[in-house]
């Protein structure tokens, strides 16, 4: 397993993560009733959002980087 690899299989499991707690704070009985108002999510819940699908692109174009290359 290349370095690439193992620094995509990372990242893809810090995204995984952000975007758990991304949807565990998008059920909070505040951030329903904030969206609910506003149409938008707090900025915590936006920031996972941003983070975790961030950091899964990052993860998923390592993994595919690593295996073009070997």
């Amino acid at each position: 397993m290349t370095q690439s690899n193992i620094l995509g299989l990372v990242a893809l499991a810090i995204g995984a993560l952000l975007l758990f707690f991304a949807w565990r704070a998008s059920t909070t009985p505040m951030d329903q009733m904030s969206e609910a108002l506003t149409g938008r999510y707090t900025g915590n819940t936006m920031w996972y959002l941003i983070g975790g699908v961030g950091a899964a692109a990052a993860g998923i174009g390592l993994l595919a980087l690593g295996y073009i290359r070997s």
